[in-house]
């Protein structure tokens, strides 16, 4: 009888799961095995002449790919800064509006609605801003903030980059904060009113690590998604000027489909995948240690 249950239970779990399992396996796993193995190889994506070369392609990227290591910096310096300034504004938005404000839900609609526009999008809006909305701003009000080259430079770029990103996200973030902090106890902040706490110390000392599971998953979405910018980078600066702001994505598409040198850009992409995973897992067991239990 247990031999029966266990081959029915067996039998129900396969014709609900399974297909899910055949889709992921087909749509994810089968293709990130066969990147593994082209990372080993000489191969221009194209024709059916794949040449075994080993570990050339990542002694390659590492001692001699200068481009791949101007973009990896460039994207660990993007990421850090709007890591920072995504998950500050967001928690900021959030404070705001879990107050008493007639307009809050109006106010998170419209704070939440640049995560609904496409990245792509985005940024070509934001290049029309940068380019011709400051310059003109510029012109009538004589503020240099507005004159300076936003996309023309390096520095100014990298920041328009942020600027853009930072606003993109926040709203999103927001609203995984506003949630957190809706669950937390009244009675707990009210108590420490009570005892005499400041503002500013009921949300360092209990509020903040209260909402530390949000932060973890807030954190972990900011990392991957600076990580993995792309569609910014296209539609904003191309990667420019001279590739000064060319993340790794853009970097590794470039080179598999521009370039035709797929072996190489997938041997990137395993680094690439390597790193974030790494960095990834690294921030989730240091906030997971700060959460705390009601």
């Amino acid at each position: 009888m247990k031999a029966k249950r266990r081959l029915s239970d067996w039998m129900l779990q396969t014709v609900f799961v399974g297909p899910a399992i055949v889709f992921f396996s087909i749509i994810v796993i089968v293709p990130f095995l066969m990147s593994i193995y082209y990372s080993f190889t000489e191969w221009n994506g194209v024709t059916s002449t794949v040449k075994w070369i080993g570990f050339d392609n990542f002694k390659h990227i590492i001692m001699d790919d200068e481009d791949f290591h101007k973009s990896f910096w460039f994207t660990a310096r993007f990421t850090v800064a709007q890591v920072i300034f995504a998950n500050l504004l967001g928690f900021s938005l959030a404070l705001l509006l879990t107050q008493a404000l007639k307009t809050r839900n109006v106010l998170r609609t419209v704070f939440f609605l640049p995560n609904v526009i496409g990245g792509l999008l985005l940024g070509f809006i934001w290049e029309f801003i940068f380019v011709k909305g400051f310059a003109t701003i510029g012109e009538l009000t004589g503020i240099g903030f507005f004159q300076l080259p936003w996309l023309g430079d390096a520095p100014t770029a990298f920041w328009g980059l942020i600027i853009v990103s930072v606003w993109q996200t926040a709203g999103y973030l927001m609203v995984i904060y506003i949630a957190a902090l809706a669950n937390v106890p009244k009675d707990i902040v009210e108590a420490a009113y009570i005892d005499g706490a400041s503002k500013w110390q009921t949300l360092r000392s209990i509020t903040f690590p209260l909402i530390m599971p949000a932060v973890t998953v807030c954190l972990f979405l900011t990392i991957s998604w600076a990580f993995k910018m792309y569609d910014l980078n296209v539609s904003l600066t191309k990667g420019g000027p001279f590739n000064s702001t060319q993340s790794v994505a853009l970097n590794i598409y470039e080179e598999a489909f521009r370039n035709n040198r797929y072996g190489l850009g997938t041997a990137k992409s395993f680094i690439f995948f390597i790193v974030v995973a790494i960095i990834t897992m690294i921030q989730v067991g240091i906030t997971k240690k700060k959460e705390v239990e009601v």
